[in-house]
């Protein structure tokens, strides 16, 4: 089975990102370290960056987008902001991204996610939700009682899996990859790792403990994988293509 590999630009750091110029300048070493798609990060996009002409450059390196929106499905009192979904979707099309991917924001018994549906049918996108380092979007129960709903009412939408972030939450990763492995289409492959103060980072995998490999035999593996630990090294390309060849083997 072939494996998609995806960058997320911020892995390089966002200190590379803008002294290199901008996310399309991480173009040329994502397609040289073997990848396969590129996920471009809303929140590193600058105010001259145009989406079509950088779809173009994407698709001129041989690469599928994929585009994330830090801002929420729901909003703080529980019901999707239709008008902000529909703006992300237009973005995403504009990108010609496969997946726009946004976090859940705060879940409640009584959210309506039935006006949902009609909005999607007017994009060529697929909406992901990630579970991020919130206490509303970030804990197995909010989620799994989304995606519960989600299945219940047959709504197009799936699931971004973060492999590390649960850890800020004190989450077990194989808790959630059992609840909601069945929900997944795209993973961020991370790993974590407390200082001596006990504060947590994101890990290149050969710095981790090595339970990534049981996560990911847990998650379906027809899913991209998308790279979000850091990338960092003399030769970005080579440091890309030594873990975009990991990844494919796994």
């Amino acid at each position: 089975m072939k494996k998609d590999i995806v960058i997320v630009t911020s892995a390089y750091g966002i200190d590379t990102v803008r002294r290199l110029g901008g996310q399309a300048a991480l173009l040329p070493v994502i397609q040289a370290g073997g990848a396969d798609g590129v996920e471009i990060r809303h929140e590193l996009l600058s105010s001259t960056d145009q989406l079509e002409p950088l779809a173009a450059q994407i698709d001129a390196h041989g690469l599928f987008a994929i585009y994330s929106v830090p801002q929420p499905l729901l909003t703080e009192n529980g019901q999707p902001d239709l008008a902000r979904l529909r703006a992300h979707l237009n973005d995403a099309r504009r990108l010609r991204a496969r997946l726009l991917k946004l976090p859940l924001g705060t879940w409640r018994d009584d959210t309506d996610l039935s006006a949902i549906p009609a909005v999607l049918r007017d994009f060529p996108v697929r909406l992901v939700i990630e579970n991020d380092q919130t206490p509303e979007g970030g804990r197995i129960a909010p989620l799994a009682a989304f995606f519960e709903r989600v299945a219940a009412g047959n709504l197009p939408i799936a699931m971004t899996f973060d492999m590390a972030n649960w850890h800020w939450l004190d989450e077990d990763a194989l808790t959630a990859a059992a609840a909601l492995a069945e929900h997944v289409a795209y993973v961020h492959v991370k790993a974590s790792r407390a200082d001596a103060g006990g504060r947590l980072a994101a890990v290149s995998l050969d710095n981790s403990d090595g339970r990534w490999r049981e996560l990911l035999s847990r998650l379906p593996a027809e899913a991209p994988r998308g790279i979000e630990f850091p990338l960092e090294g003399d030769d970005l390309a080579e440091v890309t293509r030594y873990y975009v060849t990991k990844l494919k083997e796994v």
